[in-house]
């Protein structure tokens, strides 16, 4: 049976983008489809006040070509949405991607035809092509959770959510403002409307650490450094825990250090800004008393900045560790409630009963707003491939083989599911890392895949069902080794109601991983069943 491409690409962000530019220059023939109208993705979708990366901006970008980074110049430390934007169209425009993307095609489904090893993708619109393999470039936080609160079509006032704001924007000018949801969307947007309204109630279930960006225009000196040793740093950034240069931890313990140079690292680490302070000591991801000692300096630093000692207690999480839910990256989040005309209403004291024509009732009363936003995260993960029919063997489906949880190979393959590839999927290291970087060895993985296929006459790749089950474990044993399982997270799938309680990324590091992806493609793909062409008849 003939085919149309050799690569069907789901999505046109980061990750669909470079696949597209990867393929080309392997010399393969690729389709994106991508629900938007055009390329971003997540920095497409989410245009909320004060969304911005949480990684400096030299860092958050492809290092795939010397004279795209030579030639974009960054205007701040940690870029914004509009920033990023800029860049990933400016990408787009300078290596041509656009004429290999359907736009305005959100895929409805995905089958895989076992005879003809090939897989069958259809889109809402009636497009339906066929391709030797199918790329899902869906991203990890693509799709919003949804609000499920009592009452809330009841609402007069508008509503919205982070994850789908208006592309036009919103004047929230001088209007009272409920926001539901602490998360790192709410922060953002928080820091960056409590200026504009005349009254914002912030109802909050439980607190998140942020730690101070120290966001400001770029450093002229820091690009030139970063230029002049750009071979350096990108190795480095490969060879990392998480993907990035400050997250390369201090050797020493924090339990074996005295409490005086311990408070000079965590301040150094602090003044630096962003995840700097999640490699102030080597131990304090694994140890619960190594994690205590950080925790409480994070406290001492919100009770410093808060003036209302009740508030900054109610802002202070005292149910997981320091780390264990994504770390928030901030531009003055805690001064908010300093502020007159900002209130936390903490709905562990005072439940949220409904949502009325006017506003939000608690247990104890209703807040009148003229807008509400919600700021509740996403179906993180696993929820944009969940939603599309995608069928394997038998017709089996993604949804039934992820019913107790998400189980891959790699975070790349599921078993079941011939030439389907998850790039940064649940098993890898994904959303505890720098995107960027994990998105660009997914992707040259692949491609690498795909030749070596090619040249060897192989139609067919599937992980075994031992080397999945194997993968499986241990993601959960790395996992164990650390404090994240101690965190009801979106990590965990813990903001989704029904979904599999499964600690999903990988946390056994960027460097680590990438040496055991190589391993397994230097051992003829260990872990995979290749299945060659048949002989002409």
């Amino acid at each position: 049976m003939k085919y149309d491409y050799d690569v069907i690409i789901i999505g046109a962000g980061m990750a669909g983008m470079y696949m597209l530019h990867k393929l080309r220059e392997v010399g393969l023939s690729a389709k994106v489809f991508e629900a938007g109208h055009d390329v971003g993705g997540t920095w497409y979708w989410n245009r909320y006040p004060g969304a911005r990366v949480d990684i400096e901006s030299q860092e958050y970008s492809f290092s795939f070509s010397a004279e795209l980074e030579e030639e974009w110049v960054w205007t701040e430390r940690y870029a914004s949405q509009p920033e990023i934007l800029r860049y990933l169209n400016h990408v787009a425009d300078r290596f041509d991607l656009r004429r290999d993307i359907q736009f305005n095609a959100r895929v409805k489904s995905a089958h895989y035809d076992a005879a003809n090893q090939l897989w069958r993708v259809d889109t809402e619109n009636g497009d339906s092509v066929h391709a030797r393999f199918c790329v899902s470039a869906t991203g990890c936080l693509s799709v919003p959770n949804e609000p499920n609160f009592k009452g809330q079509e009841r609402f007069a006032g508008p509503t919205y959510h982070t994850g789908r704001w208006p592309h036009e924007g919103v004047d929230l000018s001088g209007k009272r403002v409920a926001v539901i949801g602490t998360g790192s969307s709410s922060i953002q947007s928080i820091t960056e409307i409590a200026g504009q309204v005349r009254q914002l109630y912030v109802f909050q279930r439980t607190p998140n650490f942020s730690v101070p960006a120290h966001n400001g225009p770029a450093n002229p000196e820091v690009r030139k450094n970063w230029l002049a040793n750009r071979a350096e740093n990108r190795m480095a950034q490969r060879q990392t825990l998480g993907g990035f240069l400050s997250s390369v931890p201090n050797e020493q313990k924090a339990v074996e250090t005295g409490d005086n140079e311990r408070r000079k690292i965590y301040e150094e680490r602090w003044a630096e800004g962003g995840f700097a302070i999640l490699g102030a000591f080597a131990d304090q991801s694994a140890n619960p008393d190594a994690n205590a000692l950080v925790a409480q300096f994070a406290a001492e630093k919100i009770r410093e900045i808060v003036r209302d000692p009740k508030v900054a207690e109610k802002l202070t999480p005292k149910s997981y560790p320091f780390g264990a839910k994504r770390l928030c990256v901030d531009t003055g989040y805690y001064q908010n409630f300093n502020r007159p005309n900002v209130e936390l209403i903490d709905l562990n004291d005072t439940p949220l009963d409904t949502i009325t024509e006017k506003g939000v009732a608690t247990s104890e009363k209703e807040y009148e707003v003229d807008a509400i936003i919600f700021a509740i995260g996403f179906d993180a993960m696993t929820g944009a491939l969940t939603r599309m029919d995608i069928k394997g063997r038998e017709g089996r489906t993604l949804v039934d083989s992820w019913a107790e949880g998400p189980k891959t190979y790699l975070g790349l393959m599921v078993s079941g599911f011939p030439n389907l590839f998850t790039i940064t999927g649940p098993g890898s290291p994904s959303v505890l890392s720098n995107m960027v970087v994990s998105i660009e060895q997914h992707v040259e993985w692949l491609a690498d895949l795909f030749v070596f296929m090619r040249d060897n006459m192989m139609v067919e790749i599937e992980p075994t069902a031992h080397a999945q089950e194997f993968w499986v474990e241990h993601v959960n044993e790395v996992s164990n080794y650390t404090v994240y399982n101690y965190a009801n997270s979106w990590y965990l799938g813990a903001n989704i109601p029904g979904k599999p309680r499964v600690f999903m990324p990988y946390a056994g590091g960027v460097g680590a991983y990438r040496d055991l992806c190589a391993a397994v493609a230097a051992n003829a793909y260990m872990g995979f069943k290749l299945k060659p062409a048949e002989p002409p008849a």
